[in-house]
């Protein structure tokens, strides 16, 4: 009987383990963010917004630019009628590539934006309920932003060396017309 009751007074290594039921906190109050965190983000909000729409409307109107560089092209496409050493083709590649590059520029604006303004407002949300999935969707659209950014960096160190070629053969190609 002895071994019976030391047994029932032993703890059950194989029993689930109980935890206390703790209602959800916001970080402040486990410690991760302080008062200064949380307020330099309640500050960053309205801004993070603000850039997203001024980014929304810059972005449409760079869209609105390349589907004019579109239209265009006619247009191009008489002005370089009068100089002979210039062909309709010609027109139709500038006129393209300057629709494609508005476009393009309007398409990173675009999603810069999108970035920007869903950082400001998962913040905003998550200074007023206190959802650590708020602030983890705020930072990830942070890191997002940052991304967008980087690689486009990328992108643009890689048209250097093209660029630089291209100068070459350029210069190479009117000092041989002369």
């Amino acid at each position: 009987m002895s071994i019976i009751k030391y047994m029932s007074d032993a703890e059950n290594p194989y029993q689930s383990p109980e935890t206390e039921v703790v209602p959800e906190k916001p970080l402040l109050a486990q410690g991760v963010l302080s008062e200064t965190m949380l307020l330099s983000l309640k500050e960053a909000s309205p801004w993070l917004r603000f850039v997203g729409i001024l980014g929304f409307i810059g972005s449409g109107l760079m869209v609105f630019s390349g589907i004019s560089f579109l239209s265009a092209i006619p247009v191009f496409g008489q002005f370089f009628e009068d100089l002979a050493e210039f062909s309709a083709a010609f027109s139709f590649f500038i006129g393209g590539a300057m629709a494609i590059y508005f476009l393009g520029i309007g398409a990173f604006i675009f999603f810069l934006s999108l970035f920007a303004y869903k950082f400001g407002t998962k913040i905003r949300n998550y200074l007023g309920s206190g959802v650590e999935q708020d602030l983890e969707m705020a930072f990830r659209s942070n890191r997002n932003y940052w991304k967008l950014i980087g690689i486009f960096y990328i992108v643009c160190l890689a048209f250097i060396p093209l660029l630089i070629i291209g100068s070459i053969i350029i210069v190479a190609y009117t000092t041989m017309l002369q």
